[in-house]
């Protein structure tokens, strides 16, 4: 993965671009969660500036992260993790298809005292939809955190994921750039024959670094 993989933000940002105005959720079928409706002008004309900020700085918060983890007694588990925890494994051919996805997410560093530096939850329920102007819809389907937002395609190596997180039994998901703590930004990108990860810095609840594996299925 590029260092630069997010200069488009810092551009952008100079260049005085609006920001934070996804529209209100509209209702879910078929078991879906509601999913935000997606805004014209791509990733660049919708992202906030906190989220500027927090994709600006994704090395930095995946360094910071691995450093903890790898300090700790968890160093072992984070090796065997392999290429999902790496930077700069990013593989041509980014978009993955629609369909039904296993996600497992590793929580990496932690915000406070008496956290894990290091924690690895066992696969969940996602899916991955087309959107419109060659947008990607995603949602995490299970699971008290649930990520739910928007796949912008950035190049062939990554798109940019902005979204919001849905708690506990909530069934619309609260619409982008209205609530900076449910506010997410990250990235996809691939990783293998069949399998990708969504990189989330700087999280804003318990660790310093996400990262979840998706793997069709």
């Amino acid at each position: 993965m590029s260092r630069c993989l997010f200069v488009l933000p810092v551009l952008c940002l100079a260049a005085g671009c609006a920001g934070g105005g996804a529209a209100a959720p509209v209702a879910g079928a078929g078991g879906m969660p509601s999913l935000p409706r997606i805004a014209p002008g791509g990733w660049q004309a919708v992202v906030t500036d906190a989220d500027r900020a927090r994709l600006r700085g994704w090395r930095e918060a995946w360094v910071n992260a691995l450093a903890r983890a790898n300090a700790s007694p968890a160093r072992g588990k984070v090796a065997a993790e392999g290429a999902l925890l790496q930077p700069d494994r990013a593989l041509p051919g980014v978009t993955p298809p629609a369909g039904s996805y296993r996600c497992r997410i590793v929580k990496l560093g932690a915000q406070s005292a008496g956290l894990p530096v290091y924690t690895a939850y066992p696969a969940f329920r996602c899916r991955i939809v087309a959107g419109a102007g060659g947008t990607l819809a995603f949602t995490k389907l299970d699971g008290s955190q649930r990520p739910v937002g928007t796949l912008y395609r950035h190049d062939d190596e990554r798109m940019i994921f902005l979204g919001t997180m849905m708690l506990g039994d909530e069934r619309r998901a609260i619409a982008y750039g209205r609530d900076v703590d449910r506010d997410m930004a990250g990235a996809v990108e691939r990783i293998g024959p069949k399998r990708w990860r969504l990189l989330l810095p700087s999280p804003r609840w318990e660790s310093l670094f996400d990262v979840m594996e998706l793997v069709p299925g």
